[in-house]
């Protein structure tokens, strides 16, 4: 079974969930850059799978493929391999998009006789990796769940309903949680940048107790600097969600805005607060900027 795996995108979160099949194939778009290809051929190497020069190398004769790719890409992604599929292959979506993004990737991929599954990851793939929390929907959910287990992820259930109810859940939880981020990122940088920063501090921990608001700014802060392009476009996904119910999306186009700004701005964070608060305001070293 390990060699009947496939992964199609390899970035931090196939990483993440290679250790439960070692010997599985991989495509990532970043080995066709020269500029990108030796970093990447490493990190097939460091995982223990076997990387391939094209999505139809990695898909050829694989029972399961995990696609893991960037949200702009996740569409392209399925419409590209359906055809490459062995019939009856289960196509593993499990890129944070919205419902109609994923309900026609699943046409694609069930008109090629492929079987579709929606599968949202409600967490960070780290430090849980396999252990992350996965919600699996759609006609061939069972088999999904199964196939999930199967290669070692510990927490998977099956939510009730087609395709896109599990991306449904995902994409209203990234309202909150990415929206937090933004907002945070906003109020910090404001509060630093009127010189009362211990102060707005201590306001929102007496109002939240048992939250240390300087700590999550400096987490909501890491993340955005690290993931916030990869986080803006998994937001415009939202934005598409919230648009097609009808409910309003502005507060959530704000968050695709901040988190774009921040994550163009850094692929890496200083490891202090003061340090990241420097960096975004155009106060740091230059060695901090170079090292950013």
């Amino acid at each position: 079974m390990e060699s009947s795996i496939a992964f199609i995108g390899f970035g931090e979160a196939a990483a993440a969930f290679a250790g439960g099949t070692p010997g599985a194939r991989a495509y990532d778009l970043k080995t066709d850059a020269a500029e990108t290809r030796a970093a990447k051929l490493a990190d097939y190497a460091k995982a223990c799978v076997t990387g391939v020069a094209s999505a139809a190398e990695a898909v050829r004769d694989a029972n399961a493929v995990l696609s893991l790719v960037t949200a702009d890409q996740a569409l392209l992604a399925a419409r590209q391999a359906a055809g490459l599929l062995r019939t009856g292959a289960l196509w593993l979506d499990m890129n944070s998009v919205a419902p109609d993004t994923k309900r026609a990737a699943a046409q694609a991929v069930e008109a090629a006789g492929g079987r579709y599954v929606d599968v949202a990851v409600l967490a960070p793939v780290h430090p849980q990796r396999l252990a992350v929390p996965l919600l699996v929907s759609g006609p061939h959910a069972e088999a999904g769940s199964t196939q999930l287990r199967a290669i070692g992820f510990t927490n998977v259930r099956i939510v009730a309903g087609g395709v896109g109810k599990a991306s449904a859940i995902k994409m209203i939880r990234s309202v909150m949680v990415k929206g937090l981020e933004a907002l945070t990122a906003e109020w910090i940088l404001a509060a630093e940048t009127a010189g009362i920063r211990d102060e707005a501090v201590a306001a929102l921990n007496a109002s939240w107790p048992g939250t240390d608001w300087a700590a999550k700014a400096d987490y909501n802060l890491e993340r955005m600097m690290v993931h916030g392009v990869r986080r803006a476009a998994e937001m415009e996904e939202v934005v598409k969600t919230l648009d097609a119910l009808g409910t309003g999306s502005a507060m959530t186009r704000g968050t695709v805005e901040r988190q774009r700004a921040l994550g163009t701005l850094a692929h890496a964070a200083p490891a202090a607060l003061d340090e990241k608060l420097a960096l975004l305001l155009g106060k740091g070293t230059p060695d901090n900027k170079e090292a950013a």
